[in-house]
């Protein structure tokens, strides 16, 4: 018969003591290499904040400065005042509203489908709808531009808002896989109580997923907020400017050499998705379900 050996009481303190060892040692070299890519990655940002609030002469020394001295408010009561950037802000934000709103619906309610109404052909219809995302906008560019042209849309938000009401892939991809994790049971006690398929929905699937709901909603404004493409090719007038063709209009149009009032306009545009993203990353990181139990 054969005797298993005792494992001593140093050896096991040794091996303890060597992995825990070995932990530290890894979180050190992944700080040592983390930290020099934030700070790669911060900067810009960093330059672009001391930057509105410093001089021109001072923004173009050599050696680069800083730390503003004196600092100055120029670049805010210049910058964002010689352009109508509050008329910028109301239209970009009534886009992102309108558009995130039937984002959210018409992907939900496609999403619902596609996890609970077991009907053949839902899976490859399914990955048709993702297969959506791999083309990239200058794909269908052209066709949108020419259906939205024959629809007189040109120069109105509707090719910014209407596209949306009609699914976004991603956003059904999020719902579906929340949608499958939710218990079988909870829509067979709705079935006992007469609910079809659209109270099911709206009484119990949708009040479940608001974590994918704020999820789907930041991600959409913060697409909407910083797209640039869409409103260069569908908005003509000056009035109906987004953030985004506001800054590249500013950018040309103002002094070359006055960096500061345009770091002061960027730095403005760029806070609503920074404070959606830091405000709202709870709802990110339980909303974002990448394989259903």
């Amino acid at each position: 018969m054969l005797e298993v050996a005792p494992v001593k009481q140093g050896h096991a303190f040794s091996l303890r003591f060597n992995r825990s060892h070995m932990r530290v040692v890894t979180a050190i070299v992944a700080f040592l290499i983390l930290i020099p890519g934030a700070i790669l990655f911060i900067f810009p940002a960093f330059w672009m904040i001391v930057s509105s609030f410093e001089h021109v002469s001072q923004i173009l020394e050599y050696p680069p400065t800083f730390i503003p001295n004196p600092p100055t408010l120029e670049g805010y009561t210049v910058g964002l005042t010689s352009q109508p950037f509050a008329i910028y802000f109301r239209n970009t934000i009534e886009i992102a509203v309108f558009s995130s709103i039937g984002g959210v619906l018409s992907s939900s309610m496609a999403a619902f489908a596609f996890a609970r109404i077991k009907a053949p052909g839902s899976g490859i219809l399914f990955l048709l709808v993702l297969s959506t995302l791999m083309l990239p906008y200058a794909a269908v560019m052209i066709p949108q531009y020419v259906l939205f042209k024959q629809l007189g849309w040109i120069n109105t938000y509707l090719p910014l808002i209407v596209p949306a009401w009609f699914g976004l892939p991603f956003q059904i991809f999020l719902f579906r896989q929340f949608f499958a994790t939710i218990s079988e049971e909870v829509f067979e006690a709705g079935r006992i109580d007469g609910c079809g398929y659209i109270r099911l929905y709206w009484q119990i699937a949708l009040p479940l997923s608001l974590p994918v709901v704020a999820t789907g909603l930041i991600f959409h404004i913060q697409a909407v907020w910083n797209d640039f493409l869409a409103p260069l090719i569908y908005i003509n007038s000056n009035t109906k400017y987004t953030v985004s063709l506001a800054l590249a209009a500013f950018r040309s149009s103002c002094d070359c050499t006055a960096w500061n009032q345009f770091m002061a306009a960027s730095f403005v545009v760029a806070l609503v998705p920074i404070s959606l993203f830091f405000f709202g990353q709870r709802f990110i990181l339980s909303g974002i379900v990448v394989t259903p139990k």
